[in-house]
Formats: C-alpha cells, sequence, structure tokens
C-alpha cells in the first residue's frame, strides 16, 4: 500500500492570517456597534444586516482557527486527520446563527404590519455607509489571499454578500427619509433576510455534504475509476472512496488490482501522481492487489 500527501492547506492561509486577523477585528468591531445602532433605531433592515456580520465574524474566526489547529500538534495519538474539521463545524454554527436571524426578523416584520413604526432613517444611513466602508477595506485586505486560499476566498466571498447587506441598509434609510414610511425598513429587512437564509441554506448542505463524507463537488468517482484504469498495469478498481475533509483537501482511498507483471512501485506512483494532478486529492491511500488473488484484502464492508 502507499499514500501521497500535501500538507500545504495551512501554508497559503498562514501566509494571509494577518489580513484575516485585521478583517476579523473591523467585522467584529463594527458587528457590535450595528447592533447597538439597530436596538437604538428601531431598523430591522440594520438589525438583519448585522445577523448577516455575526455570519462573518464566525466565517472569518473559524478561517483564524482553522489555521491554528491545522498546525497544533496531536499530543493524545487519536486525531489521525488532525483538527481539520473546526472548520467545517464552525461553518455549521454559522449557518445555525443565519437561520436564526432571518426566522427571527420574519416573525418582526409580521409583528409591525399595521404598527407605523418609523425608523431613525439618519442612523440608518451613517451606519450603512460606514457598514460599506469597512467591509470595503476588508475586501481589499483580503482579495490577494483569496486567489491562493479556500479559506481565505470564503471569507472573501462573505464580505462582498455583506456589502450588499450594507447597500440594502443605505437604500432602506434612504427611502424612509424620502417618503416617511417606514414600511421600505421592513420591506428591505425581509430581502436581507431571504438572502441570508438562502446563503445559509446552500452553505448548510455543503456543511451536511462535508460531514456525510460525500464526493466533492465537481469530482465523481466514475471519472476517478476511469482515470486509474488508464494507469499502465490497471486491470480493475474497486473499493474507491473519495470525500472532502475541509475545503482545500479531498481525500481518496482505492484498492487497484494489477496484471501479474506490474510493478507495484511504478503503479503506485503514476496512481498517485494522477489523482494529485488531475484531481488535487490532498491525500491518497491505495492498495494494490495482484490478479487473481483469493478475494479483496482489507475490505469487508
Amino acid at each position: 500500500m502507499s499514500h501521497s500527501h500535501a500538507h500545504n492547506h495551512a501554508g497559503a492561509t498562514g501566509r494571509h492570517r494577518w489580513r484575516l486577523a485585521v478583517a476579523f477585528v473591523l467585522v467584529a468591531g463594527f458587528f457590535v456597534v450595528e447592533l447597538l445602532a439597530a436596538w437604538h433605531s428601531g431598523s430591522l433592515a440594520l438589525l438583519s444586516d448585522a445577523g448577516h456580520m455575526a455570519a462573518d465574524v464566525t466565517t472569518l474566526g473559524a478561517a483564524l482557527v482553522a489555521t491554528r489547529l491545522a498546525t497544533r500538534r496531536d499530543t493524545t495519538g487519536r486525531r489521525t486527520f488532525g483538527s481539520y474539521r473546526a472548520e467545517v463545524f464552525a461553518s455549521g454554527l454559522a449557518v445555525l446563527l443565519m437561520i436564526g436571524v432571518g426566522v427571527y426578523i420574519a416573525v418582526e416584520a409580521v409583528g409591525r404590519i399595521g404598527a407605523g413604526v418609523e425608523p431613525a432613517s439618519g442612523v440608518m444611513m451613517v451606519v450603512g455607509a460606514v457598514g460599506l466602508v469597512v467591509n470595503v477595506i476588508c475586501l481589499l485586505l483580503l482579495r490577494s489571499g483569496a486567489a491562493e486560499s479556500l479559506n481565505v476566498k470564503g471569507a472573501y466571498l462573505e464580505v462582498v454578500a455583506d456589502s450588499l447587506g450594507s447597500v440594502g441598509v443605505i437604500v432602506a434609510g434612504a427611502l424612509v427619509g424620502w417618503t416617511g414610511n417606514g414600511w421600505w425598513d421592513t420591506v428591505i429587512a425581509l430581502a436581507i433576510a431571504v438572502f441570508v437564509v438562502v446563503r445559509a441554506v446552500l452553505l448548510g448542505r455543503e456543511v451536511l455534504a462535508v460531514l456525510g463524507q460525500h464526493a466533492p463537488d465537481g469530482m465523481e468517482p466514475a471519472a476517478l475509476t476511469r482515470a486509474l484504469l488508464a494507469v499502465e498495469g490497471v486491470t480493475e478498481v474497486h473499493d474507491l472512496h473519495v470525500w472532502r475533509l475541509t475545503s482545500g483537501m479531498d481525500v481518496a482511498t482505492a484498492h487497484l488490482v494489477t496484471t501479474a507483471a506490474a510493478q507495484p512501485g511504478p503503479v503506485l506512483q503514476q496512481a498517485s501522481s494522477t489523482l494529485r494532478d488531475r484531481f488535487a486529492i490532498a491525500h491518497a491511500t491505495l492498495q494494490i492487489e495482484a490478479e487473481g488473488a483469493s478475494g479483496c484484502q482489507g475490505a469487508d464492508w
């Protein structure tokens, strides 16, 4: 048997860790400001955007924690896959938070029907503008790292989405100030809440797919099988498993049946290179079985 490694998951993110840290501080600080402003002004749009900001804080924090845990040495000897899944669990927490915010905003919006609440439009526009500036700064900080690290890319996309929320708050404040009708705040708050919940559902599907050890998106097990069968000397591929440990770390195992004349070394080398170069498999474990051998070795389910 053989295995191949590519332990650069924390490397790219680690180089940009300071950018994540600065963005985390900026977003976390503004989240507190926006939450207080939402309660003070009575704006649902601000409150819904603050909920989205909370998800951003969680995502940025998860990226920071993941880079730290990824390089932490396991002293128990029991975490054979390390602590990479911390990022996935943090993403799951963000999903629950985003759905909770969406439901809360929807309930509050229904309760305001006919109540004639007029939020402070000036506060909404000022806080929305400050939020947009904070998000733009974070985008500039994370842009270069997004091309190298999936962790940073995820944080970058979160900030992009939150920039749209800040624009929505500014628009809501302007419409409330112009028309004197607080209904605009409720409508835009609901739009932001729906946007947040839809993104939460999509992220939740990704989290469940990782925890369920599904094949990564865009990677078909049948394609891996065909590629391995094309390796010289391989006549059959079975017990193929491929899954995602965390973002940027795909794992695969397979049994390769070879001809009697095939040399295990070259077969393993070519098969490992195929998985690494064509499918970006970070860790592959391959078992060689000679053709005609008595049954599959090491698999009973």
